[in-house]
Formats: C-alpha cells, sequence, structure tokens
C-alpha cells in the first residue's frame, strides 16, 4: 500500500463524513500545528481512536494472540522462524507487534507506510513447513494473514464491548469496516476483508473446520504463567496472571475447548464481569496517567 492510496481513502472519508474537515479545525485549535495535520489512517472522527486507547484493551492484545495461535500455518510460521520459547524473544517479539499496532493506529500515513512496507518485506522473504499437506508456504500467505487480522479485530472489539467501553452496533461496524485499511498495510486487500460485524462473525465461523491447535506448540497458558519476564517488564509481573487467564476466558466456547480449557457460560460470565470491573477500576486513574502519549493526543483531538 502507497501513502497515496491511503490519502485516497482519507479524502473519500471527508465526502462522506467531513473527516477531515474536523482534523483540520482540531488542527487550528492546537498551538503550533498546522491546519491540515496528518492524521494517519484513522484520525478523530474514528471509532478506532475511541476504542483503541483504552488499558483494557491490553487483554484483547493477548487474546488475538491467542485466536492466531489456532491457524495452524499462521502458529508454525512463528514457531519456526522465531526463538519464540525464549523469555527475551517472545518478550521482544510482543514489544515490536505492539509497537507496529500503536504506529498503525496513530501515526502518521508516511509512518504507517515504512512500519509497513517493513512488516511486508520480512514475510515475503521467510517461509515455514506445513507437516499436514508437505508443504513450504510462505509468511505472507493471505489465508493465514486475514485470519491473522480477523483474530485481531474481533479480540479488540469483543475486549471493548464486553469491558463496558460504549460502542452501539453501528459504531462496532464502523470499527470492522475502519480495520480494512489495517489490513491493507500488511499486504491484504481491502475488499477481501470482513467489513462489518456480521461479515466477521461469519468468516469466523466459516473458517473453524479449519482451526487447532498445533502439536508441536508448547501450551500458551502453561508458557504465559511460567516464562519469566524480561528485568524492564518486571514491574508489569503481579497482573500478568489475571490478564493471562481474562484473555482466555474471553476466547470463544469453542476456541477454549481447542485449548483444552473449560468452555461453560460460567468462565464467560466471569470474563465480563472480571474486564467491567477492571475496566471500571481503571478509570479511576488519572487520564495522564491512564493513557499512553498517543492515545492521550487522540482524545484531546477527539474532544477538539
Amino acid at each position: 500500500m502507497e501513502v497515496r492510496e491511503v490519502r485516497e481513502v482519507r479524502e473519500m472519508d471527508v465526502r462522506e463524513t467531513g473527516h477531515a474537515g474536523d482534523a483540520g479545525r482540531a488542527g487550528q485549535a492546537g498551538a503550533g500545528r498546522p491546519e491540515r495535520e496528518d492524521l494517519g489512517l484513522f484520525g478523530p472522527r474514528s471509532v478506532t481512536w475511541k476504542v483503541m486507547g483504552e488499558p483494557i484493551l491490553l487483554v484483547g492484545g493477548f487474546r488475538a494472540l491467542l485466536m492466531q495461535g489456532l491457524h495452524p500455518r499462521a502458529m508454525r510460521g512463528v514457531i519456526q522462524n522465531s526463538a519464540l520459547m525464549d523469555p527475551e524473544e517472545a518478550w521482544a517479539r510482543f514489544q515490536r507487534t505492539t509497537e507496529f499496532v500503536r504506529v498503525r493506529t496513530y501515526g502518521t500515513l508516511a509512518e504507517v507506510e515504512r512500519a509497513g512496507a517493513r512488516v511486508r518485506r520480512i514475510h515475503a522473504g521467510l517461509t515455514a513447513y506445513d507437516p499436514e499437506t508437505g508443504e513450504r508456504f510462505r509468511l505472507d500467505d493471505p489465508d493465514a494473514l486475514l485470519w491473522v487480522h480477523v483474530g485481531e479485530v474481533d479480540s479488540y472489539l469483543s475486549v471493548a464491548r464486553r469491558a463496558g467501553v460504549g460502542l452501539t452496533d453501528a459504531e462496532a461496524d464502523r470499527f470492522v469496516a475502519e480495520w480494512r485499511r489495517a489490513a491493507e498495510v500488511v499486504g491484504l486487500r481491502p475488499d477481501g476483508v470482513p467489513g462489518s460485524v456480521a461479515e466477521m462473525r461469519a468468516y469466523i465461523e466459516a473458517q473453524r473446520p479449519r482451526l487447532h491447535r498445533v502439536p508441536e506448540a508448547a501450551h500458551p497458558l502453561l508458557s504465559s504463567l511460567s516464562t519469566p519476564l524480561p528485568r524492564r517488564l518486571l514491574p508489569l509481573k503481579p497482573a500478568m496472571p489475571l490478564i493471562t487467564l481474562l484473555a482466555f476466558a474471553s476466547l470463544p466456547r469453542w476456541a477454549r475447548r481447542m485449548y483444552g480449557l473449560p468452555a461453560t457460560p460460567l468462565e464467560d460470565l466471569w470474563a465480563t464481569t472480571s474486564l467491567r470491573a477492571l475496566h471500571r477500576s481503571l478509570g479511576l486513574v488519572p487520564a495522564p496517567m491512564r493513557y499512553a502519549p498517543d492515545a492521550l493526543r487522540a482524545r484531546r483531538l477527539m474532544a477538539a
């Protein structure tokens, strides 16, 4: 995807919603900001900015990794091309993924293009072996990329809504549609990506017969509870068991069964209740401490 193509999408939004006009006015309101500030793929009128800055979405990020782990080729691509079981490598990979999501959500068009080009170049140059078919496949396999994308969008949206981030059904559909732009960054065609909650659910349901946990992968629950954190992340250690358990409990029941975990309505109720309680508790933290710098800036622009 070229920056020009993203800009064309943003210009289409201007015609449909007045998005860039509001962004321009927000730029005028801010000291020292140009009138036509580059707000990247989304901007202050997007549902994405409303959702993605919430700290509770950390649980959604872990849930997205668990969804990815049920696609055999997506998981084998990771296992065979990284030292996933090495604590430093595992956390370094998670931090790289987190940084990519940050840039894609809040970065300028140029920053998004650089980050996307790097990811596409890495994926295009790596292959993995599928013992089920005897084939080698590239990591930019469209089927695997699409599953990873949908698992990410579904995880963020599911966790946000269950935690009590106020979203209407129409806003949920807009969130899914907005993330077609994010899918294009990693090399997918946006017209082949679900654009509504209903389309996303239909896609996930159609993929279920192809999903399972690969036997050569360690169980992520055991790995998460036993893997030591790098020194710089030790302050997170007390919260990690809760985050991990919430990520598992917030999965669909069929996904929990694939991981060999309980899959009853009781876990669903516990996950929803816990997510709501945690989100409310985080809401008591002052905004400058609760939100990351990019998310705080985004909230100021949305308020403007």
